[in-house]
């Protein structure tokens, strides 16, 4: 296939999709310049004077988890800024680095056991191979390929996990013990962020709606000809409950901040996670808690990978503001919802920033 051909919106799409080269492989052709269904208009892309370079979000010191303090910085941060970093979490560094290598080995992969774990072909009821958001409906592309993993709460041991054919390419070890570690943390963390709006237990009920399921993703992002063109990820928001990001020390994580039309660099933090708040916590705590835009920049120089848990509802669960927030006569801004419902919604189209959360308003 020619360079040009790939330029035709039907060979590239039968190039990374049908083929299963991904992104990757568009990468490893050293094209020049990347094909134009890549490519942002120009009031798209994110120029350097639209960057708050003196704004960075918190990082919170997480060693003593049940100090009020630490509760207090959790839940300011959420309502303030939706975006957080924390330290000191209890988490291995060798774990955290055992799953960025874990997204680089399979990525390295040859296409031809890669594609194996495309949503048709794969072996796995857990694991599917993608490229992009939704590359048939998006414009432009986003400059990424990931592989998801499937993870529910109902298998609670590793034994459980391997049962299910959880990651049958190799280092599914990495990635069960990474989520192994990360369950307890997550579940503190909710369980502070619902203390702070007068949740005082988190019950069976509450569970399902917050975390029932998570999706662990393998994000990689190669490197890309055109960096200061593509994009690695539109500005748009989380569909979850919390979203529980490791990050390589690549960087190309910004977050919108509050001055109009600013985005922030969240800084890699060796060792640290970044947390942000979803659409369904923002929906139940009635907009005290903010789930915020974010987007991702490519490298010109480095292949960047990235490693989010991202923590839903069951997909029957209902979801809405809790009666918790409403008890004063707080008015709901929200309906209540089947999260499956909202799920289908968001991915049935492209990025569109903040907009996927109207589906759910009153």
């Amino acid at each position: 296939m020619s360079d040009l051909s790939l330029f035709e919106h039907e060979s590239l799409i039968d190039f990374i999709l049908n083929k299963g080269n991904g992104v990757k492989g568009l990468s490893q052709l050293n094209l020049k310049t990347i094909p134009n269904q890549f490519i942002q208009p120009p009031q798209e892309r994110l120029h350097p004077n639209q960057i708050a370079a003196q704004e960075s979000v918190p990082i919170i010191d997480f060693s003593n988890w049940d100090d009020p303090k630490v509760a207090e910085s959790i839940c300011d941060a959420a309502s303030k800024w939706g975006f957080f970093q924390i330290i000191n979490h209890g988490i291995p560094l060798e774990v955290l680095e055992n799953v960025k290598q874990a997204a680089h080995d399979f990525f390295n992969l040859p296409v031809v056991e890669r594609r194996n774990y495309l949503k048709e072909n794969t072996p796995s009821q857990t694991v599917q191979l993608r490229t992009s958001f939704s590359p048939q409906v998006e414009k432009p592309t986003c400059f990424t390929d990931y592989s998801l993993i499937y993870y529910v709460l109902m298998y609670t041991s590793v034994d459980d996990l391997y049962n299910c054919y959880f990651m049958p390419y190799g280092p599914e070890d990495q990635v069960l013990e990474y989520i192994n570690w990360a369950k307890p943390v997550i579940r503190k963390l909710l369980e502070i962020l619902l203390s702070g709006i007068n949740v005082e237990k988190m019950d069976e009920v509450k569970e399902s709606a917050l975390m029932a399921s998570q999706i662990v993703s393998l994000l990689y992002y190669p490197v890309c000809p055109n960096p200061d063109l593509a994009s690695g990820a539109g500005p748009h928001a989380d569909i979850s409950s919390l979203t529980f990001l490791l990050q390589d020390d690549v960087g190309g994580l910004y977050v919108r901040a509050n001055e109009c039309d600013k985005w922030i660099h969240v800084e890699p933090v060796k060792g640290a996670f970044v947390v942000n708040i979803g659409d369904v916590l923002q929906i139940m705590s009635n907009d005290r808690y903010k789930s915020i835009e974010h987007r991702v920049l490519v490298s010109g120089s480095k292949n960047r990978v990235s490693v989010p848990i991202f923590v839903n509802p069951a997909p029957n669960a209902s979801i809405g503001p809790l009666p918790e927030v409403l008890e004063a006569g707080e008015k709901p801004i929200y309906k209540q919802i089947v999260h499956s419902d909202y799920y289908n919604y968001f991915f049935s189209k492209a990025h569109d920033g903040k907009q996927t959360i109207n589906y759910a308003k009153i």
